[in-house]
């Protein structure tokens, strides 16, 4: 099976969430080939899982005061700042026949690739089940997964770099004063690429693209112009409107 690569592109919140499931749909119905795509937000974004509160998991008033965007998943999992200059961002999609029939199980294997990814820059992780990676203890990257029509979909970020004091800004994470004690207990749990090595947002993505690509029968491609126009509509009637973000 060939697989389709959509190189590293940045989109807003609306459009990255709407062409994952215009993605799901093609391949549901065989207009889209298996695809694996690496993106960038633009501007940085919340998302939050598809079970989620909006109102009781993001700042929504300091978001808009900083220009921040936030989005429902279709995905499970909790709620993610995406800083536009901090990480890279996955997201694998095929027929389901193509991976491992348990959650955990397919969450290994593809995070497999990430770790590998890592690795080929001189960072050791491993998987801590049941979606994240960590490196010493600290997560490195986390996972959202989600199943319908007989398709699966894995999106995933990389930390290049963390803002600890913005994530917290927009996130609620605690009712009190962003404290500096808070900021200490948040450094000693997560980690980054640009921490650990001195390496380009560039230098993660090429070496993840050639951890994802490696074993891989695959072409460079871009989305169809039926894809886009898809999502477009996706992301103007579903994505960015209040009734889908704030449905719960």
């Amino acid at each position: 099976m060939k697989w389709r690569i959509i190189g590293l592109e940045k989109h807003d919140a609306y459009f990255n969430m709407a062409i994952d499931e215009v993605l799901m749909e093609g391949i549901r119905g065989g207009t889209s080939p298996p695809t694996i795509r690496f993106y960038g937000w633009s501007p940085s974004a919340v998302s939050i899982g598809r079970f989620q509160s909006m109102e009781e998991e993001v700042d929504v008033e300091k978001c808009r005061e900083i220009g921040v965007d936030y989005v429902r998943r279709i995905t499970g999992g909790g709620a993610v700042y995406h800083d536009t200059a901090g990480e890279v961002t996955y997201s694998i999609a095929g027929s389901e026949s193509e991976f491992p029939k348990g959650i955990r199980e397919s969450y290994a294997y593809i995070c497999r690739y990430v770790i590998n990814g890592l690795a080929g820059l001189g960072i050791d992780s491993e998987f801590a089940p049941i979606n994240d990676i960590i490196h010493k203890g600290k997560k490195i990257s986390g996972s959202a997964q989600t199943r319908r029509g007989g398709v699966l979909l894995q999106h995933g970020t990389v930390l290049y770099s963390l803002d600890v004091r913005r994530m917290f800004s927009v996130l609620k994470v605690s009712k009190e004063k962003i404290s500096d004690k808070q900021i200490r207990a948040a450094e000693e749990r997560v980690t980054s690429v640009s921490q650990i090595k001195d390496v380009s947002i560039n230098g993660l993505y090429s070496a993840l693209l050639g951890a994802f690509t490696e074993d891989k029968e695959h072409s460079f491609g871009i989305w169809s112009k039926e894809e886009t126009a898809a999502a477009e509509k996706l992301r103007i009637r579903v994505y960015g409107t209040r009734r889908w973000n704030f449905n719960r």
